[in-house]
């Protein structure tokens, strides 16, 4: 049994793991301010014996003895980065050098919940790990993409100069139960807006692609990835295959059996138009790929919307 601290614990990601290392038989330590992060995501675990929750901010020092810290703490969706910039890049930087500081201190082994947004808007296809981005340093997205960037530098530093045990994965569009329907990101937006009979809000023309990791599949190759002694990373984590929003929107149309219409907006600035992981250093490091299809998965997280959002 170890005993995981794992940052961001109450959002959508970082609570499915927290699920899966109790399971496994760990010792979890939730820390989490609660900004996207919601105690229904782990009120379920409450009161277990091997279930720690704190309210606490990544901003700030904090300590506590752990083997494992998993640092998930970020907004990760546009609306909730951007309502705050100053604050998100404070919790990239600030909040990797508090985890890498206490990792130091208790000769904890790291995982930084990295993302494919350091590839920006990439010149090359798919993107693999070598690859050194196309990112805008003052636009829009800037908070998250560099701010994520300069806590990868962070990670490396802190294990060139003082030989902490990291481990970086590039986390690519990830869903599942438990995103917020409020999230802003483009498959619980068209699953909520399909359930209530909105119009399906597609940015540009709908080429643009995106590769779709249902949650379970990537809780795995987080869990590799951090235990295995191979690679530190960087290792990118998601689905190579790859759908156009229309594509998304049929798919989500048909499971739902809505009626709703699209509806076309201009593109955000600095939107990636493509983003594809290549995976080959997962499937030889990790021994990883996702499993579940994209149907299923949606199927999953449409159960979940229905029930919240009702349609």
């Amino acid at each position: 049994m170890l005993r995981i601290l794992v940052t961001g614990g109450a959002g959508f990601l970082g609570s499915h793991l927290c699920d899966r290392l109790i399971e496994a038989g760990h010792e979890v330590v939730c820390l989490d301010n609660f900004f996207t992060g919601r105690k229904a995501n782990i009120v379920h675990r409450l009161g277990h014996p091997r279930f720690e929750l704190m309210r606490w901010d990544v901003v700030d020092p904090f300590k506590i003895e752990v083997d494992r810290i998993y640092n998930l703490a970020c907004p990760a969706s546009p609306p909730h980065y951007q309502f705050n910039p100053i604050k998100t890049v404070k919790t990239s930087v600030m909040g990797a050098i508090n985890a890498l500081g206490l990792a130091k201190r208790v000769r904890a082994r790291i995982l930084q919940a990295s993302t494919s947004e350091v590839y920006g808007d990439p010149a090359v296809h798919p993107q693999p790990e070598s690859y050194w981005g196309h990112v805008n340093p003052v636009g829009r997205r800037a908070c998250y993409d560099e701010g994520k960037r300069c806590a990868e530098t962070l990670f490396f530093d802190y294990h060139r100069e003082n030989g902490v045990d990291i481990r970086v994965a590039r986390i690519f569009n990830t869903y599942g139960p438990r995103m917020l329907a409020s999230d802003g990101r483009v498959v619980s937006n068209f699953i909520v807006q399909a359930l209530r009979g909105e119009p399906i809000t597609i940015y540009g023309d709908g080429s643009q692609t995106r590769s779709f990791c249902y949650v379970d599949d990537l809780v795995e190759g987080l869990i590799r990835l951090m235990e295995q002694t191979g690679v530190t990373g960087p290792v990118n984590l998601g689905n190579p295959e790859e759908s156009t929003m229309r594509e998304l929107a049929d798919h989500v149309l048909r499971l739902t059996g809505s009626t709703s219409d699209l509806v076309f907006h201009p593109l955000p600035a600095d939107d990636p138009r493509q983003r594809r992981p290549d995976i080959a250093l997962a499937r030889e490091a990790l021994g990883w790929q996702p499993t579940v299809p994209l149907d299923e998965g949606l199927t999953r997280t449409i159960g979940y919307f229905r029930d919240l959002v009702g349609g």
